[in-house]
């Protein structure tokens, strides 16, 4: 029988484990003429036809029963290795076989992280923001001296100032009525975003990311980073499941939200509700979205209660609304990524967030024990309802969803023309 990949296995975080990469376990399969010849059936099985229709050919099943004692089989990809396209494909040429039409989530096609990859970037942090943070005489902007960080290193200042230019080259040509003459290249700007994110060490693209924030001008220029008009916004809001859909025609695309469901999806089994309490790889597998046409970012500049998603909406779902947001929810609503992104901004990666006496949300995670979850007593919490599960997908509970609690912190307003001019402020300093 045709081995199946269940959710659970798609999300499991397999332990120190020797792979080979797919391109010499493609290598290695072209040298056996069975092999090879199964291979060669596999892909054209897949060009044009849905999952069962594959399966009903005895042909493609024949080669796939194969294919699963090959070094095909168990392979995996490194992040940003040098032909990572070429290995991202003979991955999926045979995972996608296993596949039982869309499932909702899929494994990894990446090698596992190593624990402690991005222990310097977390120390970072609070080195870079301590000095400011500290003294309540001077404003405290982690974002901007993340910033300065980076352009005090001659190639994080570069490949930023690439970027930046790449995507925001188009936006510069106005009309009088302010309308853009032409959009901006997506494409170019993705590409772009995605060699400064491979290229500058994390300890300097999370600086500018994840740094935390204590006012409305920071977590602006924060969600600046990216150049969101033309790297994420776009004139109408796609349904997400199409947008989903886009994604995983593109084997690049695929990988990377595979990837990210597999290390930033919640679990009963730790405190912070990351896999193995790994915030590193979560953020990494985020980090990976970036640059794709399921670039995430943060919805606004709202500091106290961040949230981030894909540019898509669950509008005109139909009888999918359902599963549509349950899909924007592991974006929006998950706990490991937020708590992630904050154990970041405080310059630690412990499993949980120290509070402090600073205006700062810190939402803390407690693993769910009973169906009477804590409810919020946050009034500045912009979400809707009090109670945590009151909007949470039918399935939840074997997400290992947490109650969450907040610290209550001032709110700041800011004028549509006060954003507009730190949007364009921030452009303009490189």
């Amino acid at each position: 029988d045709v081995k199946q990949n269940s959710s659970s296995s798609a999300l499991s975080v397999s332990g120190a484990q020797e792979w080979v990469d797919c391109v010499r376990a493609g290598e290695v399969c072209n040298q056996s003429p069975q092999c090879s010849s199964r291979f060669r059936i596999m892909r054209q099985c897949l060009v044009g036809k849905d999952w069962n229709t594959m399966l009903a050919n005895k042909e493609c099943q024949a080669a796939l029963e194969v294919l699963q004692d090959s070094p095909l089989y168990e392979c995996r990809c490194k992040r940003g290795m040098k032909k990572e396209l070429q290995c991202l494909q003979s991955f999926w040429s045979i995972h996608m076989s296993l596949s039982e039409g869309e499932d909702f989530y899929e494994v990894s096609p990446y090698e596992p992280l190593p624990p402690v990859r991005h222990a310097d970037a977390f120390r970072l942090a609070s080195i870079i923001s301590q000095p400011h943070c500290l003294d309540p005489s001077r404003t405290c902007n982690p974002c901007l001296d993340a910033t300065k960080a980076c352009n005090l290193n001659d190639n994080c200042k570069r490949q930023r100032s690439n970027y930046i230019t790449t995507c925001t080259r188009s936006q510069a040509q106005v009309q009088q009525s302010s309308q853009l003459l032409e959009s901006c290249s997506r494409k170019r700007c993705h590409k772009a975003l995605r060699q400064f994110l491979e290229r500058v060490e994390s300890q300097y693209t999370y600086g500018l990311l994840f740094c935390s924030c204590r006012d409305q001008a920071c977590a602006e220029r924060r969600r600046q980073t990216i150049v969101p008009r033309c790297a994420y916004e776009d004139k109408v809001k796609p349904n997400c499941l199409q947008l989903r859909q886009i994604c995983r025609q593109d084997p690049l695309c695929r990988s990377r939200l595979a990837d990210f469901h597999t290390n930033c999806q919640m679990t009963q089994d730790s405190i912070s509700t990351c896999p193995k309490d790994d915030y590193q790889s979560c953020l990494t597998a985020y980090t990976g979205l970036i640059g794709t046409d399921m670039t995430p970012n943060y919805e606004n500049s709202n500091h106290t209660d961040f949230t981030v998603s894909p540019w898509c909406s669950c509008r005109n779902s139909g009888n999918q609304e359902e599963e549509c947001e349950r899909f924007l929810w592991d974006f929006r609503d998950n706990t490991c990524l937020r708590n992630a992104i904050q154990a970041f901004g405080y310059g630690t990666d412990v499993t949980t967030v120290p509070k402090t006496e600073s205006p700062v949300a810190v939402r803390s995670v407690y693993p769910a024990t009973d169906s009477k979850l804590k409810p919020t007593d946050n009034p500045n919490s912009t979400r809707p309802g009090h109670e945590v599960g009151a909007h949470l997908p039918p399935d939840s509970a074997s997400l290992g969803v947490g109650a969450q609690s907040y610290l209550t912190v001032p709110s700041l307003k800011f004028t549509s023309a006060s954003l507009q001019a730190l949007e364009l402020n921030y452009i303009s300093v490189l």
